[in-house]
C-alpha cells in the first residue's frame, strides 16, 4: 500500500477527522476514543485547538450512545488530549 492510501496512524491505531471530531482507535475493537476541538485560535494562517474534550467509548452499536462513554476529561491543547487518548486506550484495550 503507498503513503497515499496508508490511513493516519498513532502509537499504531487509527485517526478518522470528521469536522472538529477526530476519532482515535478501531470501530472493530471493543473501545474508541472521541476528541472533540472545542476551542481554537489562529497562530500565523493556521487554527490550532486550545480546548479539546475528550472521551473513551464503548463501540458496541446496541448500547444506547449516552451510555458509551466509559471516561471523559478535558484538555488544554491537542497533544495533550492526546497524550491522555493514548494511555486510555492502551489500558482499556489490555484490560
Amino acid at each position: 500500500m503507498n503513503m497515499a492510501n496508508k490511513p493516519l496512524e498513532y502509537k499504531g491505531h487509527p485517526l478518522q477527522r470528521a469536522g472538529n471530531i477526530v476519532y482515535y482507535g478501531s470501530m472493530s475493537d471493543k473501545y474508541i476514543i472521541m476528541l472533540q476541538i472545542m476551542e481554537t485560535k489562529k497562530v500565523k494562517d493556521l487554527d490550532v485547538a486550545t480546548k479539546v474534550s475528550l472521551q473513551l467509548q464503548l463501540t458496541d452499536p446496541s448500547i444506547k450512545s449516552r451510555d458509551r462513554v466509559v471516561k471523559k476529561s478535558e484538555k488544554d491543547g491537542f497533544w495533550a488530549a492526546m497524550d491522555v487518548a493514548s494511555v486510555w486506550l492502551e489500558r482499556a484495550l489490555n484490560s
